[in-house]
């Protein structure tokens, strides 16, 4: 589990597929990972395969993960958005974020704010614009952003200063794509009101708490 805090921006070192997917060598600030640790590396859950001096870290990626995220297109030079483990005690200041992308968006604006901001505009596949809803929380490469409006398979957010130097959302244009990972929350409530659609469950939620349908 996340927080959607970046901590760091790592580098992609190496790159290399295996018969399960690819296993990536990152370059991060940290000396201290431990093998089995999980590091969400733009905004995806990986594990740690193995730790090697001077913050390196190795990380394998499923051919699942490299179909639904942009870690398939990742190669030596680029950077990434890192951030450990949520431990217990620690402060929760953005979303919980699992670190299990959705999907991949596409952004389509990007303007100044005004002040160092950056508002963006993207656009998700529309099945998940059922899980998004304004003033809601997303995870967007990893990092917990709050949306300010929703129409269509269209979103926007604002990137505060703070956001825009710490990560690399800051140099975002128009045609990036970037990991999508919506609320867990939102996850549950959707599945809920809209039923379980191919296995012959269908969960009416109003009906059940008694409420009518309009």
């Amino acid at each position: 589990m996340f927080t959607g805090l970046i901590a760091a921006v790592g580098t992609v070192e190496s790159g290399m597929s295996t018969s399960a997917g690819a296993r990536f060598g990152i370059a991060s600030p940290w000396n201290d990972l431990q093998l089995g640790e999980s590091i969400a590396v733009d905004g995806v859950c990986l594990t740690v395969a193995r730790a090697g001096g001077e913050g390196r870290f190795d990380a394998d990626a499923s051919s699942e993960t490299l179909a639904r995220s942009t870690l398939g297109r990742k190669g030596p030079g680029d950077r990434v958005h890192l951030e450990r483990a949520l431990r217990p005690g620690d402060r929760l200041g953005g979303h919980f974020v699992t670190g299990h992308v959705d999907a991949v968006g596409t952004v389509v604006e990007a303007a100044g704010g005004g002040g160092g901001t950056l508002r963006l505009t993207l656009r998700l596949p529309e099945e998940l614009m059922r899980q998004v809803a304004p003033k809601g929380s997303i995870a967007l490469d990893g990092v917990s952003l709050t949306v300010n409006e929703v129409r269509g398979a269209e979103l926007k957010v604002m990137i505060v200063p703070h956001t825009a130097r710490a990560t690399k959302l800051g140099e975002a244009c128009a045609g990036l794509s970037v990991n999508v990972e919506t609320d867990v929350l939102a996850k549950y409530v959707s599945r809920m009101l809209g039923g379980a659609q191919g296995d012959g469950v269908t969960v009416d939620l109003l009906e059940r708490c008694g409420f009518t349908k309009p």
